[in-house]
């Protein structure tokens, strides 16, 4: 097994090819998701005085950094500071991301607990970068939430004596068989961690292959699946509710969500909506994609099969009511858009390998259906399915027909609905918990 000073050589060797091979890329999606180039400053661990004046303010003795990269994560961190707030009256947290979208989120989260978090954006991995990062934040412990374990970021905080704990770790297969490539090189890194926070029993045989001691892995079960912190707020839903009525969607009509979508699933989507409604006349279809800035290429796409969406974005945009399809364009909405709906489809399971988390679907008691590939959920797909909880189909052609099925027998659906419901009830108590193991 390679030493950890070795690992991080090579990786410090590759780092500087590989940012920049992806910065046009990270440069065009900043633009597209409304970054700014002024937040690059944090970039490099540098804090405007705003900033640091409300890192200062946290209190000293008792602060954490958690680190969330984008949306799905910060869902993850939303829930669990909370329960650490709640918990510990004296701590303050600074909540970093890597997207602009993620950060919208976090200072929103920071808004609402106003002099006890603070939202940033998180550092390159360059060598250095960390380390003055955390010399300014000065947490008492460093939180990595499912998968970002940056090897100069956790090497600085252990060689600062700051305990590095990754919480809701995640391995998905592809992850997994990609880690196992280069284990020797990996262990060293992931043994630099306090503690892994695991959502499964299988995991802890998956990070005890990667060297990590067994003492150091704990089983609190998913933060994402927990019905703890998931409820949506009742204004919430009512407020969405009056958009969809002055979009021209009745609350007594059926609707159709397509959740998360990723590129060409949107079209596909469309066609079975207008399968569909050639036997349920007053359906609905909502699209919620998963970058909203694809909103152009999707209105195009639908208005080639005679669609013509209308856009949350807009202000007074109404659907057509021979078609009525709705764009969601705006982010941080998916969970209240799904207590709307009457049957939820997940996206990036159909056209791309990963799929995308149903747990929000089932926590709101939706029925919810998803194509052949979701690999980066497995051990919830084998949850929902095995309790009748979720239904999932090979195409587009089958996910009509079973569309068609749970809307024409609402006791059905209804069925599938609560089964899936329940058998998130196996990560109740999950963000508890993880709080007590990272206030322990």
């Amino acid at each position: 097994m390679a030493s950890k000073a070795l690992s991080l050589t090579l990786y410090n060797l590759a780092l500087p090819l590989g940012l920049v091979c992806m910065l046009p890329g990270a440069i065009v999606k900043m633009r597209r998701r409304n970054g700014h180039w002024r937040d690059l400053a944090q970039r490099v661990g540098c804090f405007d005085e705003d900033t640091k004046k409300a890192i200062n303010a946290l209190p000293q003795r008792e602060r954490f950094w958690v680190h969330a990269v984008s949306v799905g994560e910060v869902g993850v961190a939303k829930k669990l500071i909370a329960r650490l707030l709640k918990t510990h009256a004296d701590l303050g947290i600074v909540l970093s991301t890597t997207t602009p979208t993620g950060h919208a989120l976090a200072a929103e989260l920071a808004a609402q607990h106003s002099g006890r978090v603070v939202a940033i954006f998180s550092p390159v991995d360059l060598p250095g970068v960390g380390r003055r990062m955390l010399e300014s934040i000065q947490p008492r412990q460093l939180v990595l939430v499912e998968a970002e374990v940056w090897p100069n970021l956790t090497s600085s905080a252990a060689r600062l004596g700051i305990p590095v704990s990754l919480v809701n770790a995640r391995l998905s297969p592809r992850s997994e068989r990609r880690y196992r490539k280069f284990r020797r090189f990996v262990a060293p890194i992931f043994g630099m961690l306090k503690q892994i926070l695991v959502q499964e029993e299988d995991d802890i045989a998956r990070w005890e292959s990667f060297g990590v001691e067994r003492d150091r892995i704990h089983l609190t079960g998913s933060i994402k699946y927990d019905p703890e912190g998931a409820t949506v707020p009742a204004a919430k839903i009512d407020e969405l509710r009056a958009v969809l009525t002055q979009t021209g969607i009745a609350s007594t009509q059926p609707i159709l969500l397509a959740a998360s979508t990723h590129a060409g699933e949107e079209i596909e989507f469309a066609r079975v909506f207008q399968r569909l409604r050639e036997k349920i006349r007053d359906l609905a279809l909502l699209i919620v994609p998963r970058h909203v800035e694809r909103r152009a290429e999707i209105t195009t796409a639908l208005k080639t099969i005679g669609l013509s969406p209308a856009l949350r974005s807009i202000s007074g945009s109404r659907v057509d009511s021979n078609a009525p399809v709705f764009v969601i364009d705006t982010t941080g909405e998916l969970a209240a858009w799904q207590h709307l709906a009457t049957l939820v489809v997940v996206g990036k399971s159909f056209l791309a390998e990963g799929g995308q988390n149903p747990a929000e679907a089932a926590l709101a008691q939706k029925p919810v259906l998803f194509g052949p590939h979701m690999e980066n959920f497995t051990p919830l797909v084998d949850l929902l399915l095995k309790r009748k909880g979720a239904q999932q189909v090979a195409d587009f052609d089958a996910l009509t027909s079973a569309c068609l099925a749970l809307l024409q027998d609402p006791s059905k659906a209804e069925q599938m609905a609560q089964a899936g419901h329940q058998a998130l009830k196996a990560h109740e108590g999950a963000t508890q918990r993880s709080a007590a193991r990272l206030l322990s």
